[in-house]
Parts: C-alpha cells; sequence; structure tokens
C-alpha cells in the first residue's frame, strides 16, 4: 500500500535500517588465511545479505533483524582474530545482491567503525546516527565480550552443550564428567552471564534495528 503521493518505485527506493557488519583479520600478514573457514562457519547464520569477501582479509555481510547479531558477533568473538566495525542505519534500496555492492549510511559507518576497532576494547565498535543507543549496545558487546574472554576450551564445550539443548546432566554424561564438575566449568565459564548478555544484546539491536523507521519488516 503507497502514500498518496508515492509511487511503486519510490517505495522500493526508500531506505531501510540494517546493521553492515565490515570484519578484518588482524595480523593478517603474518599468519594464515582465516576468512574462508570464518564464512563457511557463519553461512548458517540467516542474514538479509549473506558475508562475502570484499576485499583482501576483509569481509562484509548485511542484517535486518536484532536476533540475528548474538550468534555472529560470539562466532567472531570466539576466534579472537577479528576487528569488528557494526554500522547502524539506512541502506539504499533495492539493495543489491550481493552485500559489498550495496550503499548508504549504515556502510559508511561500518567502515569508520572497522577502522576504529583496531585500537578499540575487544577490537570491536559500534557507529550509527543515534548515539545514545549505539553507545548502549557496543558498551553491552564489550562486557559480554569480557564474559567470553574468559572461557577455556574446556567452558565453551560445555557452553556448547548446554545451547544445544542440554542439561548438565546430560552433558556430564556426553563428557564423561560429574554434574557438579558440568557446574564448576559453567560457571567458570559464565555460562549465565553469557546468556543475559545476549539477550541484552538483543533487545539493544532491536531498538536500533526492529524498531527504527524505515526499519525492514
Amino acid at each position: 500500500m503507497y502514500g498518496p503521493h508515492q509511487t511503486e518505485t519510490e517505495t522500493e527506493e526508500a531506505a531501510v535500517t540494517v546493521a553492515v557488519l565490515t570484519v578484518d583479520q588482524r595480523g593478517s600478514r603474518t599468519s594464515d588465511d582465516r576468512v574462508p573457514a570464518t564464512l563457511e562457519s557463519l553461512a548458517r547464520v540467516a542474514m538479509l545479505r549473506p558475508f562475502e569477501r570484499t576485499a583482501g582479509d576483509e569481509f562484509q555481510g548485511v542484517l535486518a533483524a536484532a536476533g540475528d547479531l548474538p550468534p555472529v558477533i560470539e562466532a567472531l568473538l570466539r576466534e579472537d582474530a577479528w576487528n569488528i566495525g557494526i554500522g547502524l542505519g539506512d541502506v539504499e534500496q533495492p539493495l543489491p545482491s550481493h552485500a559489498r555492492a550495496g550503499r548508504g549510511a549504515a556502510y559508511l559507518h561500518a567502515r569508520e567503525a572497522v577502522t576504529t576497532a583496531k585500537n578499540s576494547p575487544w577490537r570491536l565498535r559500534v557507529t550509527g546516527d543515534d548515539l545514545p543507543r549505539v553507545r548502549a549496545l557496543e558498551t553491552a558487546l564489550w562486557l559480554w565480550a569480557a564474559v567470553l574472554a574468559r572461557r577455556t576450551a574446556r567452558g565453551w564445550e560445555v557452553a556448547d552443550l548446554v545451547d544445544e539443548g542440554l542439561s548438565y546432566e546430560e552433558t556430564g554424561r556426553r563428557l564423561g564428567i560429574s554434574q557438579s564438575a558440568v557446574s564448576q566449568r559453567a560457571q567458570a565459564a559464565g555460562i549465565v552471564e553469557g546468556r543475559r548478555a545476549r539477550e541484552l544484546v538483543t533487545h539493544l539491536a532491536a531498538a536500533l534495528l526492529d524498531d527504527a523507521p524505515g526499519s525492514t519488516p
């Protein structure tokens, strides 16, 4: 349904609010190319435009739903190998089929974010026009990153199984350890805090994406 002064073409070309993620590999000149493996692991995440390599050691993707942001960020933080830039804002419509071909404020914000991420806590920045909400989201992401950074391989092992829906008792049987040992690992890994942080990130992202004027339905 178009407004009284809108044509179909004008509606298609109206800007929509999204998150553009521009991600750059750290130390790529002295380490192996991690981009292909990471793109493969992120392929399962729902995206408005899937991640793809843009140039060199960088890749980019576009998402429009707040709930899609946490799994992407968690995966990237877990690898501890990336400068992560998140740009929130409008993109021009119709959005091209390839993420790297898009244009708009969100792309400009993402470029600024990934550049400044190199000297920021946890190598992650969020930029956008709604500064108070952007700052709140960035703060929540930094705090979440601090929780994830303390996880050992054993902690991630428990976290992954719990995320699959297993109880501590079932996780213990799967790993061949006691339920008490699972509980100790979960506490050390900050699984409860991490779950709350994930929920908070989703909530704060929703205020910028799902509720934003011009956001996708």
